[in-house]
């Protein structure tokens, strides 16, 4: 009988995100602090091996699922070997990742050989300036040619996420929405979170109720699952127009800050030099790579894993108290 990996509140765990790299291209403005962050050398970050090893002692406590984030993941050399090996492991159903595209267009064909299903892709805003503006780069062509290339290749169902931010591109919800009118994306608009020194205020942040609302003046969203239903981490809707015509694509609101959804949450991370951390927000962590390097077997690594687990919060603190936290910065703990 598998021996599950359940929190102190019930919660069985059963979703690992493994951050593979903290390095990126882009240089988002709510992920990257402004100065930068010091990068650790290569021999710190854990080696491929490492990550099967881990991925395989965590599919024996029950999970099923592998989400690969960054940094960006697509700038890890050989990622393609990476999913490969992982779709190996037993126990592990699904292969998901979080990218910004960049680098996508000409790996999204071999990245679906491999194994990978499930494919996130975050893109702010249509306006060259604005991305420019959020990411301090150039590369908005890059990612519109890589969401046509995923269609292509066949990644269903295939997510955009938007961090929507205030004075920013709030205005553009409607274009997302046509961006969806005849492709089958599920188009996803996400709170503004407080990460260190990512410029987060109050004043900044546009609440879902807001976000709906706006989007309801033109659209009328019907919802595809319960919305008071906790293990949902977007709230998903299907999307008509004023004519009454169905869209191809759907919206999700990912409501962290002003509904949160920790009282289901399923889901533990592994930074990319091996710290596993219970909860996004929380500063809590430990680490499997020097564990490993130390000469832990599997089952003190089980042991650990158990552990962070167990002392894993019921919710994080409330939004206005997150950037005080002695955390890291988002793009050191992983997407």
């Amino acid at each position: 009988m598998m021996n599950h990996l359940i929190d102190t509140f019930g919660r069985r765990h059963a979703y690992l995100r493994i951050s593979v790299t903290e390095r990126c291209n882009l240089r988002c403005v709510y992920c990257m602090p402004a100065q930068g962050v010091p990068l650790k050398p290569r021999t710190e970050l854990l080696t491929f091996e490492e990550i099967i090893r881990l991925v395989r002692i965590f599919a024996r406590m029950g999970v099923d699922k592998v989400r690969l984030t960054g940094g960006e993941p697509l700038v890890r050399r050989d990622f393609e070997q990476l999913v490969e090996r992982i779709a190996g492991v037993p126990g592990i159903g699904t292969i998901a990742m979080t990218t910004n595209a960049v680098l996508l267009k000409s790996k999204a064909r071999r990245l679906y050989q491999a194994g990978l299903r499930k494919l996130n892709i975050s893109l702010d805003t249509f306006r060259r300036d604005r991305f420019k503006q959020i990411t301090l780069r150039d590369d908005l062509d890059c990612v519109l040619d890589a969401i046509e290339e995923a269609l292509a290749v066949g990644f269903r169902p295939l997510k955009v996420n938007a961090v929507v931010m205030r004075g920013v591109n709030e205005d553009e919800l409607g274009d997302f929405i046509e961006f969806v009118r005849d492709r089958p994306i599920n188009v996803r608009f996400i709170e503004f979170m407080p990460f260190k020194d990512n410029g987060w205020s109050r004043d900044k942040l546009v609440p879902y109720r807001e976000m709906r609302e706006t989007i309801e003046e033109h659209y009328v969203l019907s919802p595809l699952s319960a919305e008071d239903d906790p293990s949902n981490v977007a709230k998903e809707f299907s999307i008509r127009d004023a004519g009454g015509r169905r869209l191809a694509g759907s919206v999700g609101f990912i409501t962290s800050m002003t509904n949160d959804f920790c009282g289901a949450c399923n889901r533990v991370r592994l930074t990319a030099d091996g710290s596993i951390k219970s909860c996004l927000h929380h500063p809590a962590e430990n680490s499997l790579r020097d564990a490993m390097r130390g000469g832990a077997d599997d089952a003190e690594l089980e042991r650990l894993i158990r552990r962070a687990v167990h002392l894993k919060p019921y919710g994080h603190a409330p939004m206005e108290e997150i950037p005080a936290e002695a955390n890291r910065s988002m793009i050191s703990i992983g997407g």
